[in-house]
């Protein structure tokens, strides 16, 4: 057979090595895992959780870098280009780079069947364990302990927030999700929650595996005001922050797991107040409340569950009054759209729904039913769209400039309005 020679390509040969699309189980991943001999020898900090891992991420790689460390981070999806997945010191992986790492985990897959996120996962997994950094950072995928991910031990495992999403996979309540997530602790070694509210069994797994749990609350908390907040850990303390550059309500509890991490990191991988700050001052992330300067307004939010949605309907109340807001949405049709669209129903006058360029996709059709049987008798308007691209112009050419624009949903909705660049998007001109 015919290696792929291109990045496009070998994507494409991954799309149809597994009968699946998503195998939950670790066995196949690990055998080919020991075969390319990957392993780390730097500090490694896997993330998971329902909302704010990205986020999180984030936060712990600008701090890290503030602090001088060579920093690899393993985030997703992306929302344009792949290698937006791997980022060494900060910049995202040039797709020639990742070519010699696809070829080598198919050369050590022999005959065993991957899924498209398992290959690729190994992919960057190997380009980090190669590059010489002095700390890595993993995004756990959807759950945790059967994510492809949790193939490797974490040094600190953080769990952010647990809310209900993907189900059909990792259970209908937060304490079965909860338990997916806990899959990360490991023996002795520490893990942070962020969540203030955690599912019981997360302390109850890290008692039984022995874990050092940091609990939001008991172990770390913070505080503060409209102009400056604080920190507070088991020994140490980080006061007059400023608030992280990336916006919403939220944001301060995935700050503080960030903080936390490096709390029980600090023997290894010691950061200083300046570090921390200028970490959460540059930090940078697409598509989380993300607010586009210009007129009207353009807000872009991966908000895709209840838990999510509720917390962008909170960030866009305190933006103040618009006279009309304009959605741009579309999703998976395996989201729980009876929960997540009443949050934004009150706030949203024009729904502009999309379809998606993915057979997951609710159609425009079914999303507009949705968002009619949401709102109820609010008077309203619903137009239907082949693409977010489209959908976004027709938002545009409606909108006043003292209007807003939401564009929320799938990262497929997110990144379809951002795969021509933002600063025309940003621009009145669009209608």
């Amino acid at each position: 057979m015919t290696l792929p020679t291109t990045l496009a390509g070998w994507l494409a040969h991954c799309e149809h090595l597994h009968t699946k699309t998503i195998d939950m189980t670790l066995d196949r991943l690990v055998a080919v895992r020991d075969r390319l001999g990957l392993r780390f020898d730097v500090p490694v900090i896997s993330v998971a959780g329902t909302n704010g891992k990205g986020s999180s991420c984030a936060m712990l790689e600008a701090i890290a870098l503030q602090a001088g460390y060579r920093t690899g981070l393993y985030i997703k999806p992306h929302l344009v280009h792949f290698e937006e997945r791997c980022r060494l010191n900060g910049e995202m992986a040039s797709a020639d780079s990742l070519l010699p790492h696809f070829a080598a985990v198919e050369a050590a897959r022999q005959d065993t069947p991957l899924t498209w996120f398992e290959f690729t996962t190994l992919v960057i997994m190997r380009a980090l364990s190669m590059a010489p950094l002095d700390l890595v950072i993993l995004e756990v995928g959807m759950g945790g302990r059967l994510d492809a991910v949790n193939a490797v031990d974490a040094d600190c495992a953080l769990i952010t927030s647990i809310a209900l999403d993907h189900t059909e996979f990792l259970g209908h309540d937060r304490e079965a999700i909860g338990f997916e997530k806990a899959g990360i602790m490991r023996p002795g070694s520490p893990v942070v929650v962020s969540d203030p509210q955690p599912p019981a069994v997360l302390q109850a797994r890290a008692d039984a595996l022995g874990a050092d749990l940091r609990q939001l609350g008991r172990d770390f908390n913070f505080q503060g005001d409209k102009q400056q907040w604080g920190w507070r850990g088991r020994s140490q303390r980080f006061n007059s922050l400023a608030y992280p550059a990336l916006r919403g309500a939220n944001q301060l509890l995935n700050a503080a797991g960030v903080l936390a991490v490096f709390e029980a990191l600090r023997e290894q991988l010691p950061v200083n107040a300046q570090a921390v700050r200028n970490g959460l001052a540059m930090v940078e992330l697409p598509g989380r409340f993300q607010i586009v300067p210009g007129q009207p307004a353009l807000v872009l939010d991966v908000a895709h569950n209840p838990q999510s949605v509720a917390a962008l309907a909170l960030n866009l109340d305190q933006m103040g009054f618009y006279p009309q807001t304009h959605a741009v949405f579309g999703a998976m049709h395996d989201k729980d759209l009876a929960a997540l669209l009443p949050h934004l129903a009150p706030l949203v006058d024009h729904w502009h729904l999309t379809d998606l360029a993915t057979p997951r996709a609710a159609t425009a059709a079914q999303l507009a039913d949705a968002v009619r049987r949401a709102c109820g008798a609010r008077p309203i308007t619903t137009t239907l769209h082949g693409d977010p691209e489209s959908a976004l112009r027709a938002a545009a050419a409606a909108a006043d400039p003292a209007d807003r624009i939401v564009v929320f949903g799938s990262f497929y909705t997110v990144g379809g309005v951002l795969k021509n660049g933002l600063p025309r998007l940003a621009a009145r001109h669009l209608g």
